[in-house]
């Protein structure tokens, strides 16, 4: 059964294209805390965002942005939510091309970069009319 599951999953996975709008269904490990009723593991998770790949060394995630910033000229930062795609249940693709491709692979880039900006100048101390004075 669990080879079907990966299976199915490795298909939903390929019907995924960069810049998609998504769902994955997964399964959390824990909250963290008791809600009064026992102990909660396995809590089922429904995560909206755009695909921008699957990445990770040891334990490979489904990367989403789900919101984008546009600073100037193609910069990007993002937040995003990182699934461990042994964690998934299901794959939806909701929009085929959500994000443009080109849009789409800025925002990939300003991840792999980690959301490294241009630094702005240093902003200088302005003294105000009670400083100057005293």
């Amino acid at each position: 059964m669990k080879n079907d599951k990966n299976r199915g999953l490795k298909r939903q996975l390929e019907a995924c294209s960069l810049g998609d709008l998504i769902c994955v269904n997964w399964y959390d490990a824990s909250i963290g805390k008791s809600l009064g009723s026992g102990v909660a593991v396995d809590v089922p998770v429904k995560s909206w965002g755009v695909f921008i790949g699957i990445m990770g060394d040891k334990s490979k995630h489904i990367i989403l942005a789900q919101n984008n910033f546009l600073y100037m000229d193609g910069v990007y930062d993002i937040d995003y939510t990182a699934v461990p795609v042994s964690w998934s249940s299901r794959i939806t693709v909701i929009v085929k091309n959500y994000i443009p491709s080109k849009e789409a692979g800025q925002l990939l880039n300003s991840f792999l970069v980690g959301g490294r900006r241009r630094e702005r100048k240093a902003q200088q101390r302005v003294k105000n009319h009670h400083e100057r004075l005293g």
